[in-house]
């Protein structure tokens, strides 16, 4: 009786700890010391971690062109940051390929030595935001969340806990986290033609937005800080050509015989993007 009971007893512990394996765990702590730059990441069973990111892009804030007046803005919020002052949760909207993702990875390299640190967090993953907050509420550094590409559609969840988080939850994020978001919609919701319809006017002429249209706006004012990035013109893109250019090592007088070459890749990829001219510089430079 005493050996079946044992029997019995070993195997309830083995079915306890297979299903303690697949429960949600609280988020661990990882080896701070490990990087600046941290994935989070959500296994198939539930379970979110903190992947360091062993190879930081190295994009430095001098070598960005022609976005001057945005790069002033991020950077002076960033200082802000790092040194303890007051700060805003920053929303970088507009065209593709014009610097915003890159502007954020420059400010990492350039405070990451004066304490800031940068965690990536998917859309999907927003809902963790709270105890992403938690994990890193005692740490000395300061902590970027950036979530890349970022826009909702109709009932996401992680669009009420992005929300609640940036103004207006009882667990508020803590004066060393910023939300630093980048979009290529303002609102961040999709938009419809249907909704102009719920827009109301007043007798002086006045013009008020539906509740539908409040709700989308109010993700967005909820970010202190808007920045927004416009297309290149044909002069500013071939500047950028030349920065990355120059800094492949290519000397002035290619960099000038390139221009030509420059704009009919931009006509075939259907863009005077920073992007396209990284691109084209790398292809470029690896011909020479």
């Amino acid at each position: 009786m005493t050996d079946r009971l044992e029997r019995l007893m070993a195997q309830a512990e083995r079915l306890l700890a297979r299903i303690e394996s697949v429960l949600p765990q609280p988020l661990s702590a990882p080896d701070w010391t490990a990087s600046v730059a941290w994935r989070y990441r959500k296994r198939s069973t539930g379970h979110g971690t903190l992947e360091p990111v062993k190879h930081v892009a190295g994009i430095r804030l001098h070598e960005l062109r022609e976005i001057g007046a945005q790069k002033e803005k991020i950077q002076r919020n960033t200082l802000q940051f790092v040194q303890g002052q007051p700060a805003n949760n920053v929303l970088l909207t507009g065209a593709r390929g014009t610097g915003k993702s890159s502007l954020i990875k420059a400010c990492l390299n350039e405070y990451s030595g004066q304490g800031l640190r940068l965690i990536e967090v998917d859309k999907a993953d927003l809902v963790d935001l709270p105890d992403l907050v938690d994990v890193v509420a005692e740490r000395p550094e300061r902590f970027i969340v950036f979530c890349d590409d970022l826009s909702f559609e109709e009932g996401e969840p992680g669009y009420k806990a992005l929300k609640s988080i940036l103004d207006g939850s009882v667990a508020a994020a803590t004066p060393n986290v910023l939300i630093y978001a980048t979009s290529n919609r303002r609102h961040l919701l999709p938009e419809y033609m249907k909704e102009n319809l719920s827009y109301t006017h007043t007798e002086d002429g006045e013009v008020h937005p539906g509740e539908v249209v409040e709700e989308k706006i109010s993700l967005s004012e909820r970010f202190g800080l808007w920045v927004s990035f416009y297309p290149f013109s044909q002069d500013e893109y071939l500047t950028i050509v030349g920065q990355w250019l120059s800094a492949f090592g290519i000397d002035a007088v290619r960099i000038d015989a390139a221009r030509p070459e420059a704009l009919v890749w931009a006509l075939e990829r259907g863009s005077r993007s920073g992007r396209v001219a990284y691109q084209f510089a790398r292809d470029f430079a690896g011909r020479q």
